[in-house]
């Protein structure tokens, strides 16, 4: 799944050379060199290295590039709608693109489904629990 959302993001990085900010702890790192082994120059990738959720991935990231007037969200398509659901709570305006999953899986097909069912309600709960609080 990570080859496919680096793909795509070198897909769309020829398309259009811009910084390319790779976050997450213990993938940024990785995908980086990925990026940089495939010809996405050095100055256009930015690391960030400690997040370890959806909305600090898109927290971190908008702060790495604060000017852009709108953020390219890459992701795998079962995790799309969360990562809408935290983009737009966070007031980030962001592009999300669903990178297609890798064939032939099946059962890791559907293990990953199968989490987001649980995991966009509760990422619709934590987002509702913080706008009553604030």
């Amino acid at each position: 799944m990570l080859e496919s959302r680096l793909a795509e993001a070198l897909r769309l990085y020829r398309a259009d050379p811009r910084p390319v900010v790779v976050s997450g702890f213990g993938e940024a790192e990785v995908m980086a060199a990925w990026l940089a082994e495939r010809g996405v120059a050095a100055e256009h990738i930015v690391v960030e290295p400690l997040a370890t959720s959806t909305n600090e991935n898109l927290e971190r990231s908008r702060a790495l590039l604060p000017d852009a007037p709108m953020l390219t969200a890459i992701t795998s398509t079962f995790h799309v709608p969360r990562t809408r659901v935290w983009a737009r709570h966070l007031g980030i305006p962001v592009h999300v693109v669903g990178a297609p999953l890798p064939p032939g899986r099946p059962l890791s097909r559907a293990k990953n489904y199968a989490r987001e069912c649980v995991a966009l309600p509760h990422s619709l709960a934590r987002v509702a629990w913080r706008r009553l609080r604030s």
